[in-house]
C-alpha cells in the first residue's frame, strides 16, 4: 500500500523538528522516516532513531547502488538522504511517512511524489530570531553558525515552491496550524 507523505522543511533553527515531533505524537497513523547522514552523532542522538549514521564511504556506496530516494551534499562532505527502504518499511505497516528534511531534499521528495505528498515550509519569524535559536542550542561553533546563517537566505527563496508555508512565531499556534493542515491533507 502506498500511503501519503508529509514533508517538513525549513532553515536550521526554524522549529521544524519540534513541530514534526508534536505531529508524530498527535497522529498515530504517521511514522517518521529516519534520514541517513554522513556526520557524526551529536550528544544524545541515537543511530536508527534520530538518523542512520553512515560513513561518507558507506553513503556513497548506497548512492551508487540507487538506494536513495533523494540525497544532497548539504554542506561540503556532509551528506543527507532518504533511503527507499525507510519509505517501504513505513508503507508496509499501512502508515503515512513523515519527513524532516532540508529544503532541497523536501523539494526533491515533492517532485518524486507529486500526487500523494504535502510539502510544508516552516518559516522562521526572522533571520535574527533564527540566529538566536541556533545560539541557544549550543551545538554550533562560530564557523558552523556562520555557514548555517549564510545558507538561510537561499533556503528562504525556495519557500514559495512548497504547498504550504507555516510561520513559526509562537510554538503553540504553529502546532495548532500544523495539525489543521495535516488533518485536512490526510482526509483528502
Amino acid at each position: 500500500m502506498e500511503g501519503k507523505l508529509l514533508i517538513f522543511s525549513a532553515p536550521s533553527g526554524a522549529g521544524k523538528t519540534t513541530i514534526v515531533r508534536h505531529l508524530l505524537e498527535s497522529f498515530p497513523q504517521i511514522e517518521f522516516s529516519v534520514s541517513a547522514c554522513s556526520r557524526l552523532p551529536r550528544d544524545g542522538e541515537v543511530n536508527g532513531k534520530d538518523y542512520l549514521f553512515l560513513t561518507p564511504d558507506e553513503f556513497c556506496i548506497k548512492i551508487a547502488n540507487g538506494e536513495f530516494v533523494e540525497w544532497e551534499e548539504v554542506y561540503p562532505g556532509a551528506y543527507y538522504g532518504t533511503l527507499w527502504s525507510e519509505i517501504k518499511r513505513i508503507w508496509e505497516k499501512g502508515h503515512h511517512v513523515m519527513f524532516d528534511v532540508d529544503v532541497k531534499g523536501g523539494l526533491n521528495l515533492k517532485r518524486m511524489f507529486p500526487n500523494n505528498s504535502l510539502a510544508v515550509f516552516v518559516m522562521p519569524p526572522s533571520v535574527e530570531v533564527l540566529r538566536e535559536r541556533l545560539l541557544k542550542r549550543g551545538t554550533e561553533s562560530d564557523e558552523s553558525l556562520s555557514v548555517r546563517i549564510g545558507k538561510v537566505q537561499e533556503e528562504l527563496s525556495y519557500a514559495n515552491q512548497f504547498d504550504y508555508i507555516l510561520t513559526n512565531n509562537q510554538v503553540e499556534a504553529a502546532f495548532a496550524e500544523a495539525e489543521q493542515v495535516v488533518r485536512k491533507f490526510l482526509s483528502e
